[in-house]
């Protein structure tokens, strides 16, 4: 699916009618580095590229990375979307992120056993 990434990404900057050159902007990515990504010649774009483009096009990152295909599976609420991001721009490392959990979840059951 990695190379179909430019081509998704060609057809939602058209279906918004904006140029290279305007998404470019919004984006603040270089113009030339998104022209080769729409054209498959840099076929790795980073996560960071790729989510500046997200939201210039006001999509989520999945439906760049797989397409309709994401809307199918595991759509995540745009709430809770926008909080993982919030969560992982403050710095919150992912084993930082899982103990919090296991100590609510621990707080849940403590607080019915009462």
């Amino acid at each position: 699916m990695i190379e179909d990434i430019g081509n998704r990404i060609q057809s939602l900057r058209l279906a918004r009618s904006l140029s290279l050159s305007e998404l470019a902007q919004r984006a603040g990515v270089a113009k030339s580095y998104l022209s080769n990504v729409e054209r498959n010649i840099q076929s790795n774009p980073s996560i960071q590229f790729l989510e500046k483009l997200a939201d210039s096009l006001h999509v989520t990152l999945d439906l760049i990375l797989y397409g309709d295909a994401a809307k199918t599976v595991g759509q995540l609420d745009p709430d809770w979307h926008q909080l993982v991001k919030e969560a992982m721009a403050s710095g919150i490392s992912k084993s930082q992120f899982k103990e919090f959990l296991e100590f609510q979840q621990w707080k849940q059951n403590t607080d019915q056993s009462k």
